[in-house]
C-alpha cells in the first residue's frame, strides 16, 4: 500500500493558506480516483482507493493529519507502524518557500530544509521518505516566512493551484509505479510555471 500524505493545518480558519498546499493536492486525488469516504484514523483525515496503472491497480492510503504541522509525524508514524510500510512507500505532497509559485519538484530523503512538517515525520519514520515539493514563493526576507506561509493563496493565485493539484491528481499513475521523475516530468507539462527565482520575484529583481 502506498501512503500519500497532505501537508497542512486542519480547521476552516487554516484552509486557505499556502501551509495547506499539501491538503489541496490530497483533496484533488480522492476526487480524481474517486477514493472512499474521509475518516478518522491515525490522527488524521484519511480515505482509500486504489490507483489504475498499465501495470495493475496500486492500494493507497490518503492522510491529512489533524495533528498541526509541528507534530505531522505522529499521524505518519503511526500509519507506517501499523501498516507496515517503509519510507519509501511514503509521499509527502508539501509547500516549498524555495521554489517559485507552481514549481514542482520531487525527492527522496534529505534534510527539512527549515520545514517542521518534514522535520517531524523524519524524526518518526527517518528522512527516506518521498516529498512532492510544491513551489509558493519566497516572501524575501526570514522575518516575513510565517506571515507568508500563514495566509491565504490570492484570488489570482487559485488558478495556478488548482491546476497544479490537478496535474498531481492526474500524473499519479506513474508515482504509484515508483517513476518519481517521469511523475516529476508530467505534472510540470500538465501545469507549466515560469521558471523564476521566488527570492528574486519577492525582491523585486
Amino acid at each position: 500500500m502506498l501512503i500519500l500524505v497532505g501537508l497542512g493545518n486542519p480547521g476552516p480558519k487554516y484552509a486557505g493558506h499556502r501551509h495547506n498546499i499539501g491538503f489541496m493536492a490530497i483533496d484533488a486525488i480522492a476526487t480524481r480516483w474517486r477514493f472512499g469516504p474521509e475518516r478518522s484514523r491515525f490522527h488524521s483525515l484519511t480515505a482509500e482507493g486504489v490507483i489504475d496503472t498499465p501495470a495493475g491497480a496500486v492500494r493507497a492510503l490518503l492522510m491529512k493529519p489533524q495533528t498541526f504541522m509541528n507534530e505531522s509525524g505522529v499521524a505518519v508514524g503511526e500509519a507506517v507502524n501499523f501498516l507496515k510500510r517503509t519510507p519509501a512507500d511514503v509521499v509527502v505532497f508539501h509547500d516549498e518557500l524555495d521554489m517559485a509559485d507552481g514549481r514542482f519538484r520531487m525527492k527522496a530523503g534529505g534534510g527539512a530544509a527549515g520545514h517542521n512538517g518534514l522535520r517531524s515525520i523524519a524524526s518518526r519514520i527517518g528522512p527516506e521518505f518521498r516529498r512532492a515539493r510544491m513551489g509558493i514563493g519566497h516572501p524575501g526576507h526570514k522575518d516575513l516566512v510565517l506571515g507568508h506561509v500563514l495566509s491565504d493563496f490570492a484570488k489570482s493565485e487559485q488558478v495556478w493551484v488548482g491546476d497544479l493539484c490537478k496535474a498531481c491528481a492526474e500524473a499519479l499513475p506513474l508515482l504509484a509505479q515508483g517513476q518519481d521523475e517521469k511523475y516529476q516530468t508530467e505534472v510540470a507539462r500538465l501545469a507549466p510555471a515560469a521558471k523564476l527565482n521566488p527570492r528574486a520575484v519577492a525582491r523585486g529583481d
